[in-house]
């Protein structure tokens, strides 16, 4: 099969195209033709940063990606939720790396759910690891009605999809984005939207019950919790909580924590269903083909993507 292999981490020259084996599938697995993929801030953290190397276990050659959209063409033998043919979507074996750079992907059927027909491909890869990342905090922390929600960076891959799954709760959102994209996130369906660009957002917002931190940069986490209520939520998205931050929260009576999203077949399920109804709609920015993957991990390295950015592999 074709694959994007990854020769070491390091630039995007260090991708190459290969012809590499079929994975072999286990009992429990689905064998996937891959149709799209879709392209995280952390795919280029991980092909880049050698710190996290731990991720790819033993397996070689070095194929990353977790998200994945494509038809079922092989079922092991104690797979009883899918059947050859069907459509699925889903985040394969995160944290480690699910191996979707390629024209077949090994998955575990419990990771799966099936594609809504009223969607593409595209759509679906799109719709898996940055959703993923914005329901499960939500689900933990448990958005009631009328909720206040401070979602930061709203208009990239995780935000566009927490406003939606925010107000989908029931929550009233505050949206910080750059202008640029207010349009886009009003349009998401936020209350209030918040120019980061035109001054300090803490001096603004007030009275908020619960932020969704998913901006990386020295400082954030400091500045955002300055904008809750005692007795409210902060959760990171992007790093754990340092020693100092804890301080500070605790002074504050707020709890503030990292949260790593896990795959989870009815979390796949759950987002299915919002698709299929069309209560959360995914946007997809830009497609590149498989050739150009260096070109969508340097667009994803610029840190401004409205939405997500996805890869063919047809």
């Amino acid at each position: 099969m074709k694959a994007i292999v990854l020769k070491e981490q390091g630039g995007v020259e260090n991708f190459t195209f290969e012809s590499v084996p079929v994975p072999n599938i286990k009992d429990d697995e689905v064998l996937i033709k891959v149709k799209a993929v879709s392209i995280n801030p952390a795919d280029a953290i991980v092909r880049e940063n050698k710190s996290v190397s731990w991720i790819f276990g033993e397996e070689v050659p070095l194929i990353l990606g977790w998200d994945v959209s494509g038809q079922v063409v092989q079922k092991g033998a104690n797979v009883t939720n899918f059947q050859i043919g069907d459509d699925v979507f889903g985040v394969l074996k995160h944290p480690y790396i699910g191996r979707t750079y390629a024209e077949f992907a090994a998955a575990p059927a419990s990771q799966l759910a099936i594609k809504p027909k009223n969607i593409s491909h595209e759509q679906a890869a799109a719709s898996a690891l940055a959703a993923l990342t914005a329901l499960q905090p939500s689900n933990k922390v448990g958005i009631k009605e009328n909720d206040r929600v401070f979602i930061t960076a709203a208009g990239g891959g995780v935000g566009h999809f927490a406003v939606q799954f925010a107000k989908y709760f029931g929550g009233y959102v505050l949206a910080l984005a750059s202008g640029a994209k207010k349009d886009f996130v009003i349009a998401l369906g936020a209350d209030e939207f918040i120019d980061y660009q035109k001054g300090p957002f803490e001096e603004i917002v007030k009275d908020i019950d619960l932020v969704i931190e998913a901006v990386k940069a020295d400082g954030h986490i400091n500045r955002s919790m300055q904008v809750l209520k005692s007795g409210g939520n902060l959760i990171s998205l992007w790093s754990g909580i340092t020693a100092d931050e804890s301080i500070k929260a605790k002074k504050l009576n707020i709890n503030a924590f990292y949260n790593m999203i896990t795959f989870s077949g009815p979390d796949m399920e759950f987002v299915a269903k919002l698709l299929q109804e069309g209560k959360l709609v995914p946007h997809v920015s830009q497609v590149f083909s498989w050739k150009e993957i260096a070109k969508a991990h340097l667009e994803i390295e610029k840190g401004h993507t409205q939405g997500k950015i996805v890869i063919v592999m047809d």
